[in-house]
């Protein structure tokens, strides 16, 4: 059908059975109404009703389309009624996205969300790729650096990530404890292989460090972690992340130029749904234990 507004219209009249009912219904004119009609009729070449001093009376291809119109209409309220729950109950998939650099911090978050509301998929997408909140590729996205500013976003500012760096204990033993900035003379560094990163931690690195102490390089956060944990050298590790590891020791502590601010992005179609708010409130919450 060309126009559903006029099989809306015409089910309407045969329903109620006068024009101004099915206008009080509709919420528009009752000339629209008889527009409709009149229209729907002509473009399928017969006579749906039969007008009378009372009204309208179903012919027998009107009582046809009455059967049509009102199981496609059973049909879109079992579907809206349907759509009201995924978005009312916690339940379906819950898509978030981060940095990879945040994986140990948001997996333990997500895993207890879950366990808590069984009927939920989790997906937690990284990479240094923005998925996009307005192509529905994610619900939630915690998003490190500028404030977001794509049209149609909710933007939270949710935290900052302290970093500062690191060695570990067998590489202090190998190469000497640095007493600091003017001691690094003859010390490895671990650092982004990326020469136009825009991390502050890095951007500070390139600027301090010459090119051939940094000995490790890598585009991979993780790995950059990893390295920094066997021991290959000197290197920037958040906070939080170094707090798990018992054998690193902080060459440097946190500076507020080396720090990056997190935010909490939503689109504003998702933003009031129920889930999208009951997983923004226990992040917030569990987020109070972060050590950034």
């Amino acid at each position: 059908m060309d126009n559903w507004d006029e099989v809306r219209t015409a089910y309407q009249v045969a329903r109620i059975g006068t024009v101004s009912g099915a206008a009080e219904v509709l919420g528009v004119h009752h000339a629209t109404v008889i527009r409709h009609i009149d229209a729907l009729e002509d473009r399928m070449k017969v006579k749906l009703f039969q007008r009378h001093a009372r009204g309208y009376t179903p012919t027998e291809a009107g009582q046809d389309l009455l059967r049509v119109a009102q199981t496609t209409d059973d049909q879109f309220n079992q579907l809206a009624g349907r759509l009201k729950g995924q978005g009312d109950d916690v339940s379906g998939e819950l898509v978030v996205t981060s940095l990879v650099s945040m994986a140990t911090q948001v997996v333990p978050i997500l895993t207890d969300f879950q366990a808590m509301y069984p009927d939920l998929i989790i997906r937690y997408l990284t990479g240094d790729r923005l998925f996009r909140l307005e192509y529905g590729e994610a619900h939630v996205a915690i998003r490190a650096g500028a404030a977001p500013d794509q049209p149609d976003n909710v933007v939270q500012k949710f935290n900052r990530q302290q970093a500062a760096l690191y060695a570990s204990k067998a590489y202090i033993a190998r190469r000497g404890m640095p007493s600091g900035l003017g001691d690094f003379a003859g010390h490895s560094f671990v650092g982004h292989d990326n020469v136009l990163s825009r991390a502050p931690a890095y951007m500070w690195m390139r600027e301090n460090v010459p090119p051939e102490q940094i000995v490790f390089r890598s585009t991979d956060v993780r790995a950059l972690d990893e390295a920094v944990i066997a021991g290959a050298g000197i290197g920037f590790m958040g906070c939080w992340d170094a707090a798990q590891h018992e054998d690193l020791v902080q060459i440097l502590p946190p500076k507020d130029e080396w720090a990056g601010a997190i935010w909490l992005v939503t689109h504003v179609d998702l933003h009031r749904t129920n889930k999208v708010q009951t997983f923004l409130k226990f992040l917030k919450e569990r987020a109070k234990d972060w050590t950034l």
